[in-house]
């Protein structure tokens, strides 16, 4: 029998965002650099709070796999520029980026303030960019590498976060520039955009009990499969995107939705009346 390599083995990986808000359940970026791992990656791990990213790698290594934490602000270019030169002094070069990090706020342009119309443009858009403007000319100089942006289907359709889904729709207008600007350079760049998922920072938008149950199965309701989504889902959309199964695919945006921007809020109707809201 044939031993199969993993997927990135042998590759160097940064992954922003890469601990988890507190809490049941596992976040993107936690679960990205895992699958990672497992496939073969090194993987800096890098996020605001390093205690978050300690336990990612404390994982990582029980496993058996490589990781090493890096603690800074990415929405800062100086901490973007040393966060590459990181995993360039541990790893040797860097052939995947994950862009994971992200945060959401209800708002409507009416309600929502300047400065968290900024700060949301701050972690959601920015954060990529800066990350990917020192990434991009280590891999320019080894010949290729792989980015992933993860986007949201709130960019796609209307929810209520306005300044969210702004900034996650200029993220995708930003992988298919890069795409375009750096694919003869052998990068290829992609989004994921994750639809009703659960995690950690989505449950802690709700007080635990009946009404985060409720919107929970609301969640899993609104998809075609009818099945809950969790940070699992989008690491492993991830890791087939920067592994060679995706060498002629770039400039791409793969939901990972259970189907729900395949079909119309009319037809999933009754599956949604169908949940019984619990009392006031």
């Amino acid at each position: 029998m044939v031993e199969r390599r993993g997927r990135v083995e042998g590759r160097a990986a940064i992954v922003t965002g890469a601990g988890s808000t507190p809490g049941p359940g596992i976040g993107t970026g936690k679960a990205t650099a895992i699958v990672l791992a497992r496939e073969g990656a090194s993987v800096l791990l890098v996020d605001l709070h390093a205690e978050r990213a300690e336990e990612t790698r404390k994982l990582i290594e029980e496993e058996g796999g490589r990781a090493e934490v890096f603690s800074g602000d990415v929405s800062l270019a100086a901490d973007c520029e040393e966060m590459v030169a990181a995993a360039v002094e541990a790893f040797g070069t860097v052939d995947i980026l994950v862009n994971n990090i992200g945060r959401a706020a209800l708002g409507t342009v009416v309600d929502t303030t300047e400065e968290d119309w900024d700060r949301a443009f701050d972690i959601n858009l920015r954060t990529a960019f800066l990350a990917s403007k020192y990434a991009v000319p280590v891999m320019a100089a080894q010949g290729g590498g792989s980015i992933v942006n993860i986007s949201s289907i709130s960019a796609l359709r209307g929810d209520g976060t306005v300044a969210y889904s702004a900034a996650k729709g200029g993220l995708i207008a930003m992988t298919v520039d890069m795409a375009y600007a750096h694919g003869r350079q052998g990068i290829r760049v992609n989004a994921v955009a994750p639809g009703h998922i659960t995690t950690p920072m989505v449950m802690s938008v709700s007080a635990p009990g009946p009404r985060a149950e409720f919107m929970n199965t609301m969640r899993s309701e609104a998809g075609l499969l009818g099945t809950p989504g969790d940070g699992w889902d989008v690491g492993w959309a991830a890791a087939f995107l920067v592994s060679d199964e995706a060498r002629w695919i770039t400039g791409a945006v793969l939901p990972v939705d259970s189907g729900v921007l395949s079909v119309t809020p009319l037809m999933m109707a009754p599956r949604l009346r169908g949940v019984p809201e619990p009392e006031s």
